[in-house]
């Protein structure tokens, strides 16, 4: 058996989005992405990313990422940066600015620590 030092593994994506989309009542104390509005701008960014053919690009939509009154929130892997996206201007320009020319859109980033 080959050791962890010889196995390669393919990088299938360029970048890898992670959306959340829970949807927690409106009255909920944690709040969640979902009552923020996130279905929307995640259908919006699913066809962006297919729209400018980046085959490079996963986009998936997951449970909560545990900050729940931040969102709607993102995070674009490998590179670990989080969006907060509260427009679909805001898609657009994750979409044009990171996805497509790797350039991280500073003005959305949010940085998080856990408490």
């Amino acid at each position: 058996m080959s050791s962890e030092a010889e196995v390669v593994l393919p990088q299938i994506y360029r970048h890898h989005v992670f959306a959340c989309d829970t949807q927690r009542p409106p009255d909920h104390p944690h709040g969640s992405c979902g009552a923020s509005g996130a279905q929307t701008l995640w259908d919006r960014m699913s066809k962006a990313i297919e729209a400018k053919g980046l085959n490079d690009t996963g986009f998936a939509t997951a449970g909560c990422l545990g900050f729940c009154n931040t969102g709607p929130l993102l995070v674009v892997y490998p590179d670990g940066v989080w969006y907060r996206v509260r427009t679909p201007e805001d898609v657009d320009e994750i979409v044009n600015s990171h996805l497509d020319q790797g350039k991280r859109v500073d003005r959305l980033v949010v940085v998080l620590k856990r408490s």
